[in-house]
């Protein structure tokens, strides 16, 4: 009862001194508000950054594709890493897919994948550096590939070498920007393709359009590009089948490591890459990026504190006849530093809320004008409103400890 009577006791005294001094505490709250909406924008835009990937690996992956490639890894390779696996690794050749396809096709779906960038022509237009994919017809079953107009090619029309298209929304927005492209032409190196489908628009990623590709067969692909320098094969288990895709890739690694003579106990001659990995990639790099640039932002509710401090010395000094007074009634140590430390307290969390409120507000406005992932997360809120407890309590514990400190004879004294 003595303990909640003193607490609300404290609050008051606090809540009036800084009711009383209006804008000495807003310019005190400055350092925190700005260094918690800081915090608060920086998270948003780490744990916007690691949804942003995601969205981005499931556009590549699918949620249970997987993919092989003489080279498929994430991250940078040394030199030296590159050169062992162009010469450890085989290439994905047209014939390595048709054993796949004959050894594990029942159960497994497998799309080769090659891409180069070509020039596309069409009405009198040209469409620089396109990015022309050869797939199978089976890629829309096993990672997404999102259509607004039209439809994907078939299994005829690939074995058939029919030249069909499906172009991204920059290329449509360049060659035929009065209406829809289905059943129009474009030409690529030389050769006319009829559109039959339009991609759904797709945005950027890290400042590279994801809104220009060019599906064709691969077997047209290859035809014209040719295919004896190796492809990448996407794969995932047949609908019903039950496998999962850890299971899935196993029964794939086993066929090529078969095909391909690797010892038992030697490593993969080729390379394997899920979306798992990916994601861990992405997780493992944010984490290094918020341990580095949440501290440095941080720094300025260190200098945050130390304004609190410095305000709640000089608000000791103009107190000391109030501190005497309230001794010689019967006030203890503890009672004091109570005070001062509650209105050191309430200070710093109201900076905190404050910057909360304008981080949050400032991640929305720039999503919603600007387009950008920003997502403010409980850790981060979490983390803010500690550090700004942490602060209050810190930077007050110094000004109320010499405020609790002081004789009431000599405190009456004071002017």
């Amino acid at each position: 009862m003595n303990l909640s009577y003193n607490l609300s006791t404290a609050i008051s005294l606090a809540l009036d001194s800084i009711r009383a001094h209006k804008l000495r505490s807003f310019l005190t709250l400055l350092g925190i508000i700005i260094g918690v909406a800081s915090v608060i924008l920086v998270g948003a835009a780490i744990d916007g950054l690691g949804v942003y990937a995601e969205g981005i690996t499931a556009k590549a992956f699918g949620t249970d594709s997987y993919l092989i490639a003489q080279i498929a890894s994430v991250g940078r390779l040394t030199r030296k890493q590159l050169a062992d696996k162009q010469r450890r690794n085989k290439r994905i050749r047209p014939e390595d897919v048709a054993y796949l396809r004959t050894v594990t096709g029942d159960s497994i779906m497998y799309s080769p994948y090659q891409q180069r960038s070509e020039d596309v022509k069409g009405d009198n237009q040209t469409f620089e550096g396109a990015a022309i994919l050869g797939a199978s017809a089976t890629l829309p079953d096993i990672r997404d590939v999102p259509l607004s107009d039209g439809r994907f090619f078939g299994e005829t029309e690939e074995r058939m070498r029919q030249h069909v298209a499906i172009i991204g929304e920059d290329i449509r927005t360049a060659l035929f920007p009065g209406g829809t492209p289905i059943g129009r032409k474009i030409r690529i190196s030389g050769n006319d393709f009829t559109v039959i489908g339009l991609l759904e628009r797709q945005g950027s990623s890290f400042g590279r359009s994801l809104d220009n590709p060019v599906y064709i067969p691969i077997t047209v692909y290859q035809q014209l590009f040719g295919g004896r320098n190796g492809s990448a094969v996407f794969g995932k288990a047949r609908p019903g089948t039950g496998l999962s895709l850890d299971a899935s890739l196993d029964i794939t690694r086993a066929a090529l490591r078969t095909h391909f003579h690797t010892r038992p106990g030697e490593e993969d001659n080729f390379d394997t890459l899920t979306p798992d990995s990916v994601r861990s990639f992405v997780d493992s790099i944010l984490g290094i990026i918020a341990a580095i640039v949440v501290p440095v932002t941080s720094i300025s509710l260190i200098v945050g504190g130390i304004v609190i401090m410095n305000i709640m010395l000089v608000s000791v000094t103009e107190r000391t006849r109030e501190i005497g007074i309230r001794k010689s009634l019967g006030a203890r140590q503890n009672d004091i530093m109570m005070q001062f430390l509650t209105e050191s307290v309430i200070l710093s969390l109201a900076g905190g809320f404050i910057g909360l409120a304008l981080g949050t507000a400032v991640s929305l406005l720039l999503g919603a004008f600007f387009g950008a992932t920003l997502k403010v997360t409980l850790p981060y809120i979490l983390l803010s409103i500690f550090v700004s407890t942490t602060v209050g309590v810190v930077s007050g514990w110094y000004p109320a400890r010499r405020a609790a400190r002081l004789d009431p004879v000599d405190a009456l004294r004071a002017e």
